[in-house]
């Protein structure tokens, strides 16, 4: 993010076409995105070349990183007062208070009449540490595995700030303890006086509809409420494509709440 503060690379990644910003809608502003607090316009950095290896599968992925400009304006703020300050020590602070989402984009996307795409929410304990009581870490992975598979590829978009379904690692942590003295994930949720799921799909929605050029969106879910969310916030035609993997002896249970809530998820056998 400290890039941001020096006008001179700053200026340097615009006129590369590796710096734009885009409206809440999705689209392109014309303007260089100096720092500034644009309401709800999204700063995305790249692509940036990114050879990955998950469970043996090798991919040129685009990498992407997104910041809300508003955020960043605030942050840059700070992140000068303490160079005056002689405090600049104090940086790593004003990084773990940003959330920078991302974007994965394999092949050509932008060729498929109906993208494929999916939206996955940061999973700390599921997709770096494999835990099982959860779903995710198996969703991510097999989310690669399809746009891999797709013609024209596909892409994922990586929401950092949605730990928990939005409440947060240490919240998360919490619900586990409850849901280990019986209660289920939603309950657990709500014991803690949280929502069962306060997840923002704004951001998501504006870059679905700048990447995908305003296409139709096949979208790698199980949860209707996400494809309502995105539809509220602009993206046309979303069409669900079930993304049922890593069920195991260890979160049944979760999983079977999860679909008395609404996902698209089949009975489990016990």
């Amino acid at each position: 993010m400290f890039t941001y503060l020096d006008p001179t690379i700053r200026s340097r990644l615009v006129a590369d076409g590796h710096l734009r910003r885009i409206s809440p809608a999705g689209s392109l502003l014309d303007s260089a995105p100096a720092v500034s607090e644009s309401a709800g316009a999204l700063d995305i950095l790249g692509p940036i070349p990114l050879p990955i290896n998950l469970d043996g599968r090798e991919l040129a992925m685009r990498w992407y990183a997104v910041v809300r400009s508003r955020e960043l304006a605030k942050l840059s703020d700070l992140a000068e007062a303490l160079n005056q300050q002689g405090s600049g020590h104090l940086f790593a602070s004003l990084a773990s208070s940003m959330a920078v989402n991302s974007v994965l984009v394999y092949g050509q996307p932008e060729n498929d009449p109906e993208p494929l795409a999916r939206v996955h929410s940061s999973c700390m304990t599921g997709d770096v540490f494999g835990s099982q009581r959860c779903e995710c870490g198996p969703q991510f992975l097999s989310a690669v595995d399809r746009i891999a598979s797709e013609p024209h590829g596909g892409m994922i978009i990586y929401m950092a700030g949605h730990e928990g379904r939005g409440i947060g690692l240490w919240a998360k942590a919490a619900t586990y303890l409850l849901q280990d003295a019986g209660e289920d994930t939603y309950q657990a949720n709500r014991s803690l006086g949280l929502p069962d799921d306060c997840r923002d799909f704004s951001d998501a929605a504006a870059l679905l509809r700048f990447f995908c050029e305003e296409k139709p969106v096949r979208l790698l879910t199980n949860n209707p409420k996400k494809v309502t969310d995105l539809t509220a916030h602009g993206v046309a035609q979303v069409r669900a494509e079930e993304h049922v993997v890593g069920i195991s002896a260890h979160n049944r249970r979760y999983l079977a709440a999860k679909r008395d809530w609404g996902h698209m998820i089949p009975e489990i056998d016990s």
